[in-house]
C-alpha cells in the first residue's frame, strides 16, 4: 500500500503551532478574521468536536485486521447494491468537484484501500461503494454536469429513494467556482425528496482567499433561505493540503451514530 501523506493523521497536526493546527482543522474559522465586524458566524460553529471526538473519528477511518476498510462492489442500478446493513454517506457532486480525491483523503490513514483517481472527468459511472468496518459504507456517486452517464438521474433518485439506511448525502460544490447551474439541479433533488445533506465546498488550497469567503458567505446565504434538509454549517476541504478533513470524517462518524456524544446543531 501506499505510504500515508504529511497532516493526514491528527498526531502529526496537533505538532503544528496553534494557528496553523486550527486552519488545517477547522478551515471555516480561519476566515472569520476577514469578515466585516458584526457579521453573524455562528454558522461557522455548529459542528465543533473536541480533540477526543476528532481521535476517535480518526480510529474509524485508521484499518487494522480487526477494523478492516474494504472496497465492497460497484453498481449502476439499485439492484446490484451491496445490501443496505450499514449507515450510509453519499458523495455526489458536478463532474471534476473532486469526490473520489476527497474519499481518498479520508481514507489515507487506510492506503490499502484502492479509491480511483482520475484525471478525466465523468470518468465514475457508477456508484461505489466502500465499507468501514462493522461501523458504515461510504459511497462514491457518479458526477453530474459534464460528460455525466446518461442514467444518472435515474440512477441517483432511485438511490436517494430507496436507500432507507442513507444518513447523510454529502453534495460537493467547487471552492473556485462556486454553486453553479448544475449543483441547483442536484440540491432541488434533495430538497424534492427530503434528504438531509451537508455541502462541502471543495479544492480550497486553489482558491484565493477573497474568492473563498465571496462564495461561502453566498453559499451560506443560499442555505438559509433556500433550502430545508441543508445542514447550516459549510464544510470546507483540500484534499492537498488536509484541511476540513480530519473536521468531516468526525461529521461522518457523527451523522452515521458512531459519535453520540458530539453535539451538532
Amino acid at each position: 500500500g501506499r505510504a500515508s501523506p504529511p497532516l493526514a493523521a491528527l498526531s502529526q497536526v496537533m505538532r503544528l503551532e496553534r494557528s496553523r493546527r486550527t486552519a488545517i482543522v477547522f478551515p471555516l474559522q480561519k476566515l472569520e478574521r476577514y469578515l466585516v465586524p458584526g457579521t453573524d458566524t455562528a454558522r461557522f460553529r455548529l459542528f465543533q468536536p473536541g480533540l477526543a471526538a476528532l481521535q476517535r473519528a480518526e480510529a474509524l477511518f485508521r484499518s487494522d485486521r480487526g477494523h478492516p476498510i474494504d472496497y465492497v462492489s460497484s453498481a449502476v442500478r439499485m439492484d446490484h447494491a451491496p445490501p443496505p446493513a450499514l449507515p450510509e454517506v453519499c458523495f455526489i457532486g458536478r463532474s471534476n468537484v473532486g469526490k473520489s480525491s476527497l474519499i481518498r483523503a479520508l481514507f489515507s490513514l487506510a492506503p490499502e484501500v484502492e479509491v480511483r483517481v482520475s484525471k478525466t472527468p465523468g470518468h465514475t459511472k457508477k456508484m461505489n461503494f466502500f465499507k468501514v468496518g462493522k461501523y458504515f459504507t461510504l459511497v462514491d456517486m457518479p458526477g453530474y454536469g459534464y460528460r455525466a452517464p446518461q442514467d444518472f438521474v435515474e440512477m441517483v433518485e432511485a438511490y436517494l429513494q430507496e436507500r432507507h439506511n442513507l444518513k447523510r448525502t454529502l453534495l460537493l460544490v467547487d471552492g473556485v467556482v462556486g454553486l453553479q447551474k448544475t449543483d441547483n439541479i442536484a440540491i432541488e433533488m434533495l430538497e424534492e425528496f427530503g434528504i438531509p445533506y451537508v455541502m462541502v465546498l471543495t479544492k480550497i488550497d486553489r482558491a484565493s482567499r477573497g474568492v473563498l469567503l465571496k462564495n461561502v458567505l453566498e453559499i451560506q446565504e443560499f442555505v438559509k433561505n433556500n433550502t430545508q434538509g441543508c445542514f447550516p454549517q459549510l464544510f470546507l476541504v483540500s484534499s492537498v493540503e488536509f484541511s476540513g478533513v480530519h473536521l468531516l470524517r468526525c461529521f461522518v462518524a457523527h451523522v452515521t451514530g458512531n459519535l453520540r456524544a458530539v453535539k451538532a446543531s
